[in-house]
C-alpha cells in the first residue's frame, strides 16, 4: 500500500495493541501529555468508546479508503455502532459546512447589493446637494441615532454569525462541541475479539500535528515505546463524595463531566490472580499507565500481560517484596488463605510499609484473619471485593467495596479509577466482605427467579421472548436482566460470572445471616437450585445456567 499522509482531524482506522482495528479521529493530546519517544505516532480518539491512545503511523489507515474492507471483516453490533457514530459525525460536519457556505454566499450578495444601492449616480448627487441646509440639520440628530443603533445591531449579528458559521479550513476538526460530540459507550476491550485479529498493517507516512483540537478532552490514554505494546499516562476524572452513612465513594466521571484529573500512582503495583476478573483489572491498570508485576498459579496466563508491559513475578512472596501495593483476586476463602499463608506466600514478602489489598469475595472471618497476620508483620491491609462480571471488568466499570486502612484506600485511588466506575470505603475490615455477600445474595436470588419465570412461561405455553420483552418495558428492566435472559434464550452459557462462585457467595451469605440469627429463606431456596445446577455439571458455566436446573 502506498504511503498516505495523515494530519490532525483525519478519520482513521487505528489498531491498539492486541485489539483489532477501530474507527477513530486524529486529535491533539492535552499539553501535559508527552508524546512517546521513538517511532512517529498520532494521538487518536476512538469512536463509540472511552479510549484515546498514541498510535504508531504504521498502525493507522485512512477511514474512507478502507471502510468497506473493515465492515466486511467485522460484523459486531458495537463495531457497527462505532461506524454509525463516524457517519453521524460526518453528516453533521457536512451540514455545518453547507450552512456556513450558504450563509457566506448570502452575506456576500447582501453586501454587494448594499454597495450598489449606496453608490450614488451624478443625478442623485445633484439632487442631494440641492437640499436646504436647514432640512439637513433638522434630520441630522435623528438620522445619526438611527444609523448608530442599526449599525451596532447589524455589527453584532454579523460578528455572531461569523463566529458561529465561519468556514473551517479543510481537515480541521469542527469546533461546535454540542453538535458534534461523538457518542460514548463501553470501551473496546471486551468486544473486539474475532476475525479482525489477523488484519495486516502496512506503514504509512505522516506529518507533524500542529493544530490544537479542544473538542476531544475526555479520558486520555497514551502508549510508551517498549518491546511490545505498553501503556503509560492517562488522565481520568475523579470525584470524591461523602455520604450520610459515613462511607466514601470515589467515582470515575463520564465524558460529560469534568471534575479534575488524576495520573497513575508512581508506586509499583503487584497483582496476584488472573482469572475472569483479575485479567480485566490488570489490563486496565496497564492501560492507565501503572507499573504492574503479575503472578498467576497457571503461569501461561501471564504471557499476554508480559507482552503488554507487565513484569513477571515468580512467587507471591517475590511480587509483594518488590512492589509497594499488591492486589489479589482469587476464587474463595481457602484460595485467599493459601495465597497469604502458603509456601512462598504473600506473608513471606510482607515487611513494614508493604501494602496488601485483597479483592476476593470471601467471608468477614477470613478477611479479618488475613488482615491480622499482614498487620502483625508491619504491613498495611485493605479489603476491596468487586461487584461486576467479566465484561464490566474488561470495561473498567467495576464497583469496588473497600474497608480497612483508610490511607491505603486513598493511595489506591488511581488504581480504583483504572478498574472501576465507583469505589466505596465502608470502614473497618469485614464490612466490605459482608456488603459484598449481601449484594451477591440479591443478584444470585434474582438470577434464579429469572430462570424460574422463563421455565414457567415455557411449560404454560407462553413465549419466553415475549416475557423478556414485557420485563424490559417494565420496572425490572436492566442490562443484567436482558443479558442473562438472552443467554438462556440463545443457550449460550459462556461464563461471565461462574455459577460455582455465585453459589459459594449464596452459601456464605446464608452463613452470615445465621451468625446474627437473621432469616434468609429466599437465598436458601436459590442456593438449593444452584446446588442442583452444580450436580448437573454446570459449575464452570455462567450463573444463568441455573436455568438448566429447572428443565432437568
Amino acid at each position: 500500500m502506498a504511503a498516505v499522509s495523515l494530519r490532525l482531524g483525519d478519520l482513521v482506522w487505528g489498531k491498539l495493541g492486541r485489539y483489532p482495528p477501530w474507527p477513530g479521529k486524529i486529535v491533539n493530546p492535552p499539553k501535559d501529555l508527552k508524546k512517546p519517544r521513538g517511532k512517529k505516532c498520532f494521538f487518536v480518539k476512538f469512536f463509540g468508546t472511552e479510549d484515546h491512545a498514541w498510535i504508531k503511523v504504521e498502525q493507522l489507515k485512512p477511514y474512507h479508503a478502507h471502510k468497506e474492507e473493515m465492515i466486511k471483516i467485522n460484523k459486531g453490533k458495537r463495531f457497527q455502532q462505532a461506524v454509525d457514530a463516524v457517519e453521524e459525525f460526518l453528516r453533521r460536519a457536512k451540514g455545518k459546512d453547507q450552512t456556513s457556505s450558504h450563509t457566506s454566499a448570502d452575506d456576500k450578495n447582501r453586501r454587494n447589493s448594499s454597495e450598489e444601492r449606496s453608490r450614488p449616480n451624478s443625478g442623485d448627487e445633484k439632487r442631494k446637494l440641492s437640499l436646504s441646509e436647514g432640512k439637513v440639520k433638522k434630520n441630522m440628530g435623528e438620522g445619526k441615532k438611527r444609523v448608530t443603533s442599526g449599525s451596532a445591531e447589524r455589527g453584532s449579528k454579523c460578528l455572531k454569525r461569523a463566529q458561529e458559521q465561519s468556514p473551517r479550513k479543510r481537515g480541521r476538526p469542527p469546533k461546535d462541541e454540542k453538535d458534534l460530540t461523538i457518542p460514548e459507550s463501553s470501551t473496546v476491550k471486551g468486544m473486539m475479539a474475532g476475525p479482525m485479529a489477523a488484519f495486516k498493517w502496512q506503514p504509512t507516512a505522516s506529518e507533524p500535528v500542529k493544530d490544537a483540537d479542544p473538542h476531544f478532552h475526555h479520558f486520555l490514554l497514551s502508549q510508551t515505546e517498549k518491546p511490545a505494546v505498553c501503556y503509560q499516562a492517562i488522565t481520568k476524572k475523579l470525584k470524591i463524595c461523602e455520604e450520610e452513612t459515613g462511607s466514601t465513594s470515589i467515582q470515575a466521571a463520564d465524558s460529560t463531566a469534568v471534575n479534575g484529573s488524576i495520573t497513575p500512582t508512581d508506586k509499583k503495583i503487584g497483582f496476584l490472580g488472573l482469572g475472569l476478573m483479575g485479567s480485566g483489572i490488570v489490563s486496565n491498570l496497564l492501560k492507565m499507565g501503572h507499573t504492574v508485576t503479575v503472578w498467576n498459579r497457571t503461569a501461561e496466563k501471564c504471557d499476554l500481560f508480559i507482552q503488554e508491559g507487565a513484569r513477571l513475578g515468580r512467587t507471591p512472596a517475590e511480587v509483594v517484596s518488590t512492589c509497594d501495593i499488591t492486589f489479589a483476586c482469587v476464587s474463595d476463602p481457602k484460595a485467599a488463605k493459601d495465597l497469604v499463608l502458603g509456601p512462598s506466600g504473600v506473608l513471606q514478602g510482607i515487611r513494614p510499609g508493604k501494602c496488601y489489598v485483597d479483592m476476593s469475595t470471601v467471608d468477614a472471618d477470613t478477611v479479618t484473619e488475613l488482615a491480622q497476620v499482614i498487620v502483625s508483620r508491619g504491613g498495611r491491609f485493605l479489603e476491596a471485593p468487586v461487584s461486576g462480571n467479566q465484561q464490566l471488568s474488561n470495561d473498567g466499570m467495576l464497583v469496588i467495596l473497600a474497608a480497612g486502612d483508610r490511607g491505603l484506600y486513598e493511595d489506591c485511588s488511581s488504581c480504583f479509577q483504572a478498574m472501576g466506575k465507583t469505589s466505596f470505603f465502608l470502614g473497618e475490615v469485614g464490612n466490605a466482605a459482608k456488603m459484598m455477600l449481601i449484594v451477591n445474595m440479591v443478584q444470585g436470588s434474582f438470577m434464579a427467579t429469572i430462570a424460574e419465570g422463563l421455565t414457567l412461561a415455557q411449560v404454560t405455553g407462553q413465549s419466553q421472548q415475549t416475557l423478556l420483552d414485557i420485563l424490559n418495558q417494565g420496572q425490572l428492566a436492566s442490562i443484567f436482566l436482558d443479558q442473562k435472559c438472552q443467554n438462556i434464550l440463545q443457550g449460550n452459557f459462556k461464563p461471565d460470572f461462574y455459577l460455582k462462585y455465585i453459589q459459594k457467595d449464596l452459601r456464605l451469605a446464608i452463613a452470615l445471616g445465621d451468625a446474627v440469627n437473621h432469616p434468609t429463606p429466599m437465598a436458601a431456596a436459590a442456593n438449593e437450585v444452584y446446588k442442583r445446577a452444580k450436580a448437573l455439571d454446570q459449575s464452570d458455566n455462567d450463573m444463568s445456567a441455573v436455568y438448566r436446573a429447572y428443565i432437568h
